[in-house]
């Protein structure tokens, strides 16, 4: 079952569920305000649209269309973002690839621009920085490109999770509202010895190589909010080892940079560092909660 969560997502919603074929579709809708929910309604009315009365974010909507397919009695699960649509029978190759390589946990196609003309920006930038473009390059120059590459992280644009996975790694951590999430699963998916893969022969599109984005500025609400957003990937990591001992050297570090900024009359940056002090302090328990929850078995 194709699980799609949407929020205002009017501008790609008809191209992303055409694209869904004859799959069953449930779309998690988080109060969107542009029409989304009529249009599906009136267009669609054979996906099952579950409304919500406010945006719960990323993961937590996904967790309930995931629930759903699980009643559904589904025995794969495929996440697809609102902005992205399936090609050239993309499903039916990730799942004949999962059922031949039961060892991965989560598989994605290769995502491609919205205009088609190459790889997604930040699907590349996966690749290289994992060094599986290195790979890819060798065999295709070789002309034996393998059907599954190995990569510790890809985002959660395009997912199939068969039912084994959810079994034993659960759904999306409560920790994280919208951004980061996926990281975290990625992250819990390896600490269960399950693999991540990508797949050249299955394609989707990601509908965003035209979207602006705006620089982050030092010290604005934007630069804390990816600060927070990065410290919990970080910190909620199951694979981290030593998490107290370093939660708190970490601490004890920003304390001593706010005093040497003090010190040397840098008040802004002196500010900057008391002011992640507070963040990260403040997040100990529910780091420590998603730490005890996510490493537990769930079968």
């Amino acid at each position: 079952m194709i699980v799609i969560v949407t929020y205002n997502g009017l501008k790609w919603i008809d191209k992303c569920l055409q694209s869904c074929g004859d799959f069953p579709v449930v779309v998690v809708d988080n109060n969107s305000l542009d029409g989304t929910i009529d249009f599906i309604k009136l267009n669609y009315p054979k996906v099952h649209l579950i409304e919500q009365d406010k945006n719960l974010g990323f993961g937590q909507a996904n967790n309930i269309g995931i629930s759903y397919a699980l009643n559904q009695e589904a025995h794969y699960v495929f996440l697809l973002n609102q902005d992205a649509y399936l090609t050239d029978n993309c499903l039916n190759r990730l799942i004949k690839i999962q059922q031949n390589n039961t060892e991965y946990g989560i598989l994605s196609p290769f995502h491609y621009k919205g205009s088609f003309t190459g790889l997604d920006d930040n699907f590349v930038m996966y690749m290289s920085r994992y060094k599986v473009s290195r790979d890819y390059i060798f065999d295709a120059n070789e002309g034996n490109i393998k059907e599954v590459y190995s990569i510790p992280f890809v985002n959660a644009a395009g997912w199939l999770i068969p039912k084994r996975t959810l079994e034993s790694v659960g759904y999306f951590d409560s920790l994280f509202f919208h951004y980061g999430e996926d990281r975290n699963y990625c992250q819990r998916v390896l600490y269960h010895n399950m693999k991540i893969g990508i797949v050249p022969e299955a394609k989707m599109i990601h509908d965003r190589e035209f979207r602006e984005v705006k620089p982050v500025l030092k010290y604005s609400e934007e630069y804390y909010d990816e600060y927070l957003r990065y410290a919990k990937i970080k910190w909620a990591d199951i694979n981290l080892k030593g998490f107290d001992d370093g939660f708190y050297e970490h601490l004890k570090k920003l304390q001593l940079d706010y005093f040497k900024h003090l010190f040397k009359l840098k008040f802004k940056d002196g500010k900057d560092s008391f002011k992640k002090y507070k963040i990260l302090k403040s997040l100990y328990l529910s780091f420590k909660e998603s730490r005890e929850r996510n490493s537990n078995k769930f079968q």
